[in-house]
């Protein structure tokens, strides 16, 4: 269990007429968002995300949300909302369509195509129901309606959600850029009208709520592309996220500029940019594009790559140029520009990465030193706007860590929202809007789900402290072969060490300590297998520890003969 809240109880039954609330991800984390709206017995789900492993979760590809919360209940659900196509919002979708596939899918156009795309490689044909701004629809008891929001993909939608319980505004993540690249702004007019409806509920993107200000314009961008484009001598590459088109369409703007040819690189970089080129949200001038076998036989100088692997994501191209592993060899001169933010705990994996490229002769520029990169979350002034335009009467904050969250809740609270009722919660944690009030309830089981290769929800947090170890501190293998009449040792214990820094020339000197523990097992009357094992493991654990302040994983094996 990732996410247990022992002080808090099973959650009563729904009050009549009220509204339950339940985040499986999304809250105390970046990444997996998905809440569950609940009212008079039938379900809304808003977003699917999943979020992506940590160093100390070796293994593991994606981390799921947990969906035992709704195990006998997916029949109920009305429909899905989907904010936008990031995978944070969309990428557990083909494992929550495995326990019901014909759940309503409801996005907008591009966020649906993205997710088409998806969903075919996982061999699934989903029902989809496009929505655009302004329009407002019916599913179940569930009234919504869709608001233009400003974010790092087109496309974004902000959803309110009306019951007979009240009004939610959920924003999805958001952000108020004033020169948007596709003039689709942020609906403050919309969030206005209902905060003089009278706004129940805020549920509000956090990730910036620490950042005081307002978010940097997109547009801020394309100066420093251009001063980039204007000194690189050799070839360009820009590493950003398979899904931000509009950082994608300002690489394009500045590469027909400067007459190079540009290249897309990464199976979901040429997917995406694909769908939203179709689709007329991607501007490409004719004749520019190139695969990248033709781009490896032009001139350094006629080329620009725009690849995956900003988050040095091992297998991504950009890792695997560092490593010298892709066909694209980075050469002295070459200029890499890594146009994203550092997900945090990806910083150790980028430096690596840039390291990497900047040993083979690459002029690397990131966030750190120059402009290209800017947010596509609200910060701390765009927050405070919304919370004065809507006036909601509860509120709580999402999409955040901790920090983030509780940053947004002062601010809240600085907008005149009353502190009783600001509501902080966790994955798990149950919220009921009654009688206008929100309050937590209670809470329910909520872990992390890990999919490591075909495995889903296998792997255990034990399974991954005993990887941590292996990879960190090694093992020690014990073979003993005993008389399965007189308990005995027929053999010498047989030892081998791997990754633990110990020669197995060395480990003739535990087998004294082994063979004592054999010799008190033996006059203790032990004759049980799994208790010899653990004697052992103690004996050389000990041993271990004592000459090399060392704690490899210890291994024994009894084989009764």
């Amino acid at each position: 269990m990732s996410h247990p809240h022992p002080e808090l109880p099973p959650p009563p039954p729904l009050a009549e007429g009220g509204l339950r609330i339940v985040a499986l991800g999304g809250l105390g984390e970046i990444g997996r968002n998905m809440t569950v709206f609940e009212y008079d017995g039938r379900l809304l789900v808003v977003d699917c995300g999943v979020l992506f492993p940590e160093p100390d979760q070796p293994g593991v590809d994606l981390i799921l949300p947990d969906f035992r919360y709704l195990e006998e209940r997916f029949g109920l659900i009305e429909a899905v909302v989907l904010t936008h196509g990031h995978e944070d919002h969309i990428g557990a979708l083909p494992y929550l369509l495995r326990e019901r596939q014909d759940i309503p899918l409801v996005g907008s156009r591009l966020t649906l195509a993205l997710i088409r795309g998806k969903l075919t490689e996982h061999r699934l044909t989903p029902v989809v129901d496009e929505v655009v701004e302004g329009e407002r629809r019916q599913f179940g008891p569930f009234d919504l309606e869709f608001f233009s929001v400003n974010h790092s993909i087109p496309d974004a939608l902000a959803v309110a959600i009306r019951t007979p319980a009240g009004l939610v505004l959920h924003t999805g993540d958001f952000k108020m850029d004033q020169l948007p690249l596709d003039r689709r702004l942020t609906d403050i007019g919309g969030f206005a009208r209902l905060g003089a409806d009278g706004v129940d509920l805020l549920m509000s993107d956090s990730t910036n709520a620490e950042s005081p200000g307002f978010t940097t314009s997109e547009r801020a961008i394309a100066p420093v592309l251009d001063e980039v484009f204007s000194t690189a001598e050799k070839r360009i590459i820009v590493a950003c996220f398979a899904s931000h088109v509009h950082r994608v369409q300002q690489v394009l703007d500045a590469a027909a500029k400067h007459h190079r040819k540009v290249a897309f690189v990464g199976r979901s970089m040429v997917r995406n940019m694909g769908v939203a080129r179709d689709l007329g949200y991607l501007h490409v001038p004719g004749g520019m594009l190139v695969d990248m076998r033709e781009a490896e036989e032009m001139r350094p100088q006629d080329v620009v790559l725009i690849s995956t692997g900003s988050q040095g994501e091992p297998m991504s191209a950009l890792s695997r140029m560092a490593g010298r592993d892709h066909p694209i060899r980075i050469a002295e001169g070459d200029t890499v520009v890594l146009a994203s933010s550092l997900i945090p705990g990806n910083e150790t994996a980028v430096y690596r990465v840039i390291n990497g490229l900047t040993r083979l002769g690459a002029n690397v520029i990131h966030k750190g030193g120059s402009l290209v990169h800017v947010s596509g979350h609200a910060n701390a002034g765009e927050l405070l706007f919304v919370l004065n335009v809507t006036k909601p009467g509860n509120f709580m904050p999402v999409h955040g860590e901790w920090r983030h969250l509780r940053a947004h809740a002062k601010l809240a609270a600085l907008s005149g929202v009353p502190e009783g009722n600001i509501v902080i919660a966790d994955d798990g944690v149950v919220v009921d809007l009654v009688d206008g009030q929100a309050k937590i309830t209670g809470a329910v089981p909520c872990g992390y789900v890990y999919v490591d290769g075909l495995s889903v929800g296998e792997v255990t947090d034990e399974q991954l402290k005993d990887r941590r170890i292996l990879g960190e501190e090694g093992f020690v293998s014990v073979i003993i072969v005993l008389d399965s009449t007189t308990g005995k040792a027929v053999a010498p214990p047989e030892l081998h060490a791997r990754g633990s820094g110990i020669d197995e020339a060395a480990l003739n000197a535990v087998r004294p300590k082994i063979e004592e523990a054999l010799a008190r097992a033996a006059a203790d009357n032990v004759t049980d297998a799994y208790q010899i094992q653990q004697l052992i493991r103690r004996a050389v654990g000990r041993w271990v520890s004592d000459n090399y302040r060392r704690r490899p994983m210890i291994i024994p094996r009894v084989i009764e003969v």
